[in-house]
């Protein structure tokens, strides 16, 4: 049995399948592998980051070649001020050479009657010789650049060498070949990929800041079930006080501003915790523990349920309030539901949800306070709670679904607009959407991976 640990960065995955916006955070180049090691069966650990897909198409010797290719360009525009500039000289040498010959030709006048010179022939020669005092500098000049057409003769002689090498090199493939080479290439690496499903956290970086707007508190989201050309970006400003949601197109619509439509929800939402799933919003209605799932393609209810026990309306809110008691979220695994209760001590308390009849399928109680929880999101079935909504939170608690068992971590990320207000994960996107202060932000996440081979039992 064989298997490869990896990691990989999921906002550049969003690079590669080009759902995410135009900026660049990572590697630059080629597939970069950190922290190899074996573990004591002898199984490779690594940490793999993936390239922007644009990049995945360069090769060393392309590379090479277009070095080489902008040193001759650079040599060539320098020849050319060269050339320019010694047919500018050798013009103002010919002038210099008539003005001699008449200066030569008034030394032989002089010569022939020394008794007959006068001032004024005096002040004659003077003035040649001071137009001739220019011409110094210039045959100085001509010394330089000779020696410098030397030099870039020489750089070309092995430029060329080394060109004519390269293509030698290269020359037995066809450059259509090595095109469909990199896409076959391409194409196991996205199926590599499509395997990559579950993971657990390892490392948070970013913000990119995407967008300026709203109120210090709010939520935005786009759904992790839609296909990959359904863009949609949904906009819910403010944590009260409010039921309309604005949608847009495209994450560029988003930025832009150019909203596609807007809904007006039956009922006014509670806090910022929201999610958009499988084309639903699912919100906790005001002033109760009622979860509300809204159709935007019926624009109409589709279920509705009280979440029992829960705590609401600033009972068992985050440390930064705003009637977030009640946190709906999804993952890979489906639809969450995380809060609070007496029963529990004001604890908080996972239940996985029906996303159709928002029915609690199965229900974990933790041992870590509501209140003193920032944020949460769930990721592959395990919960991530952060410490604080301030500058200088972190992932402090972890709690896995899968073996009801917890872990204290320590994973820091960077708040950079100091207050946040909510950070929620994207198993499409693998990426954490976050409200930070009136800015829109993404925050890439790394994920510890297990990639099984092919002829693994």
């Amino acid at each position: 049995m064989r298997a490869l640990y990896c990691a990989l960065d999921p906002v550049l995955l969003l690079m590669l399948f080009g759902y995410y916006p135009s900026m660049t955070i990572g590697p630059k180049e080629g597939w970069q592998v950190y922290s190899s090691a074996q573990d004591a069966d002898g199984r490779c650990i690594c940490t793999v980051v993936a390239p922007e897909r644009s990049l995945c198409s360069r090769d060393a010797k392309g590379r090479q070649l277009r070095q080489l290719l902008e040193k001759v360009q650079n040599m060539s525009q320098s020849i050319e001020v060269l050339n320019l500039r010694t047919q500018r000289d050798f013009q103002y040498v010919m002038k210099m050479e008539s003005q001699m010959k008449g200066l030569r030709s008034k030394f032989r006048q002089i010569e022939a009657d020394r008794k007959t010179i006068m001032t004024r022939n005096f002040q004659e020669l003077k003035e040649k010789m001071d137009e001739l005092q220019p011409l110094i500098p210039v045959l100085e000049q001509y010394k330089t650049d000779a020696r410098l057409i030397s030099q870039f003769k020489e750089e070309i002689r092995n430029l060329s060498a080394a060109l004519i090498g390269i293509q030698e090199e290269i020359g037995a493939y066809d450059y259509e070949e090595l095109h469909q080479r990199v896409l076959s290439l391409e194409n196991r690496l996205r199926s590599c990929m499509s395997k990559l499903t579950c993971g657990k956290l390892m490392k948070i970086t970013g913000p990119i800041t995407i967008k300026t707007s709203g109120t210090r508190f709010g939520a935005w989201m786009t759904d992790p079930q839609a296909s990959p050309r359904n863009n949609r970006v949904w906009y819910m400003d403010s944590y009260t006080n409010n039921k309309i949601v604005r949608e847009y197109k495209s994450m560029a619509d988003f930025v832009s501003g150019v909203e596609s439509r807007t809904y007006n929800l039956p009922f006014k939402w509670a806090g910022t915790n929201h999610v958009v799933y499988n084309g639903s919003l699912y919100y906790n209605k005001y002033q109760s523990n009622i979860i509300v799932k809204y159709g935007f393609e019926t624009g109409r209810i589709l279920a509705q349920r009280a979440l029992e026990y829960a705590g609401f309306h600033n009972v068992y809110p985050y440390t930064w309030g705003g009637f977030s008691d009640i946190d709906l979220m999804a993952d890979e695994l489906g639809l969450w539901a995380v809060y609070a209760t007496n029963q529990n001590a004001g604890n908080i308390v996972i239940s996985q949800l029906d996303p159709q009849t928002l029915e609690v399928l199965k229900t974990w109680n933790t041992e870590y306070s509501k209140r003193n929880a920032g944020e949460s999101f769930m990721i592959c079935g395990t919960l991530y709670i952060t410490n604080s909504h301030l500058t200088g939170a972190k992932v402090y608690y972890a709690y896995s679904t899968k073996t009801s068992t917890y872990e204290y971590t320590d994973i820091p990320f960077h708040n950079q607009y100091f207050h946040m207000s909510m950070l929620d994960y994207n198993a499409r996107d693998r990426a954490l959407y976050a409200w930070n202060n009136g800015h829109q932000v993404l925050f890439n996440v790394t994920l510890f991976h297990i990639i099984k081979t092919d002829d693994d039992s």
